[in-house]
């Protein structure tokens, strides 16, 4: 038995401007990314092999903010943030506020694989990527004019004193994985750039080990994507493994619960991926969509991005 599922961030597009072949581009991209994972399970893989590898294409990929499609702060930089976790061993790593470093998932498992430490911050973290061979790049290689233009009319939004809610698609977007291998251990794994015209030096909860990424054989992996403050305060992922833990709930009632019941009654939004150790699978959200893939245990792949 193993299995793997992904999201490429909460923050879709509305139904109504997703063209056919704007849709066409995100499926196909979600389907690589998922297979990526596949392949290596398929192959004898580990599930932090799966989750690296998926986490990675959806990095490579503009479309998604996380890597090159990261967006861009209020000062107009890129600051990436990035966690991996492994659920036999309860070990895990993060890195935050990363700007040069061409897929931070990778720097992530090398400060769980490579150093004493759960999280490196910044000049920390890239020096960590550089002694250990991992690609630095440009401030240029993360610059689209799609991300731009979102700092652009988020920065007319607020001059302009316009008090309309900013969209899910601007709001939220994080990618991110979680997966079981063979041996029965699971892991997560999540990657993001923060939200549009974010404040310099903002982290949110997707390095936060128990709030946007938790991984435990005991219970659950998961990968989150949403409002990063309220994942943090709610301990999402945590949550979820503890109502598991404590409550004997199901992974889809504890995971829905926290989604569709705990985040909205304090104004949070958002969604998540995860999986128990059995392969089951549970990708609940409250926003209007979310950009989502999964294999499950029989190999069935499933590809979605708005409701059913």
């Amino acid at each position: 038995m193993f299995a793997i599922a992904i999201h490429g961030g909460a923050g879709t597009m509305s139904r109504a401007s997703l063209t056919n072949d704007r849709e066409a581009a995100y499926r196909a991209a979600l389907e690589r990314a998922v297979r990526a994972g596949h392949d290596l399970l398929s192959r004898g893989g580990s599930s932090v092999d799966a989750v690296s590898a998926a986490v990675v294409v959806l990095e490579d990929n503009p479309l998604f903010n996380a890597g090159r499609g990261a967006v861009f702060n209020a000062a107009g930089e890129i600051e990436m943030d990035a966690a991996i976790m492994d659920g036999a061993r309860l070990r895990a790593g993060a890195v935050a506020g990363v700007k040069r470093i061409r897929n931070p998932v990778l720097a992530a498992r090398a400060v769980m694989e490579k150093t004493p430490c759960v999280m490196l911050g910044r000049e920390g973290a890239e020096a960590l990527a550089l002694a250990e061979g991992l690609a630095l790049v440009d401030a240029s290689y993360f610059f689209t004019l799609n991300r731009w233009g979102a700092l652009e009319r988020e920065k007319s939004r607020r001059a302009s004193g316009e008090s309309a809610p900013v969209s899910d698609e601007d709001r939220h977007g994080t990618v991110g994985a979680v997966a079981l291998d063979r041996a029965g251990n699971l892991a997560a794994a999540t990657s993001t750039g923060g939200h549009t015209h974010k404040m310099p030096g903002r982290i949110g909860d997707s390095p936060i080990i128990g709030a946007g990424t938790y991984a435990d054989n005991a219970t659950c992996a998961v990968s989150a994507t949403g409002d990063g403050e309220y994942f943090i305060c709610l301990a999402v992922a945590h949550e979820i493994a503890s109502r598991m833990r404590y409550l004997s709930e199901s992974l889809t009632d504890a995971s829905h619960y926290v989604v569709m019941k705990t985040l909205p009654g304090v104004g949070g939004s958002g969604g998540l991926v995860a999986m128990d150790r059995q392969g089951n699978i549970a990708m609940p959200f409250n926003t209007n969509g979310m950009y989502r893939a999964a294999i499950d245990g029989r190999g069935r792949l499933s590809v979605a991005i708005h409701g059913a």
